[in-house]
């Protein structure tokens, strides 16, 4: 992959005025087109923060996000609002779908705001993405009538229905059993490889991070480590992975 598609360049964010408090130190990263990736760290590592600048959900206190060259993070609100629905797909550990909405309806509704109306091929477009994420026969019941992994299914292909370039994810399975987990797991990197759609997923679950393309590691408000899996045996990616407190008794104790 040698195509660019998003670049953060020294990104710092800082909250507060009186008593400032520096989340992001600093931040450069690169997102190639058709990459799979995971951002971890420990909570309050400062992974959402960075994910909704990378969004363009928020501004940096200092430097710059491009996309596709073009500088977003100078961009005024509305000219935000039309890039994030034109080029952005969003996943959140809650699906926030509409309850008395169809299925179908509810992929609809980028597109309502985007253009104001959904076309006969927007309709067929969400009609397709919903057979892709397996609710072909789901399109019209009520959001409230499917299952959790089912809503995240049509939050998915929600996120899909404008053709995005890159979909930012901030713990997408969260709320998921085990089994759910790796199935919403195995949905989005078939729609990776199918689409080309770039994915960037914070995620606290070792084993979804282990079986990305590239592992981001953010401690304290810096990258910490960033490798790809297919450079690494398997035992190395988990050495990388897991914290000490993850070890065994005697190897724990012995690095005390």
């Amino acid at each position: 992959m040698s195509n660019c598609l998003l670049q953060a360049c020294n990104i710092k964010k800082t909250y507060g005025t009186v008593v400032k408090t520096e989340v992001l130190k600093g931040i450069d990263l690169s997102i190639q087109q058709g990459e799979f990736a995971s951002l971890i760290g420990y909570s309050g590592s400062g992974k959402t923060t960075l994910l909704n600048i990378l969004g363009a959900l928020d501004k940096p206190t200092e430097g710059e996000v491009k996309f596709n060259g073009q500088k977003i993070s100078a961009m005024q609100d509305e000219e935000l609002a039309y890039f994030r629905n034109s080029n952005l797909g969003f996943i959140f550990q809650f699906h926030h779908l509409l309850p008395d909405f169809s299925v179908l309806e509810n992929v609809l509704i980028p597109t309502w705001i985007k253009d104001g109306t959904a076309n006969k091929n927007r309709i067929e477009r969400a009609k397709e993405l919903l057979e892709m994420v397996g609710l072909k026969d789901r399109i019209n019941n009520n959001a409230n009538d499917i299952s959790g992994g089912q809503q995240q299914r049509v939050a998915i292909a929600r996120a899909l229905i404008n053709e995005p370039s890159l979909i930012l994810a901030d713990e997408p399975t969260g709320n998921l059993d085990s089994d759910t987990t790796e199935q919403v797991y195995a949905l989005m990197r078939d729609l990776n490889e199918k689409l080309q759609t770039s994915f960037l997923i914070v995620t606290h679950n070792d084993h979804i991070a282990a079986k990305s393309d590239r592992v981001i590691e953010i401690k304290d408000g810096n990258i910490t480590k960033d490798f790809m899996t297919k450079e690494k045996e398997e035992g190395e990616i988990w050495q990388d992975l897991a914290p000490c407190y993850c070890k065994l008794k005697d190897e724990r104790e012995s690095v005390l």
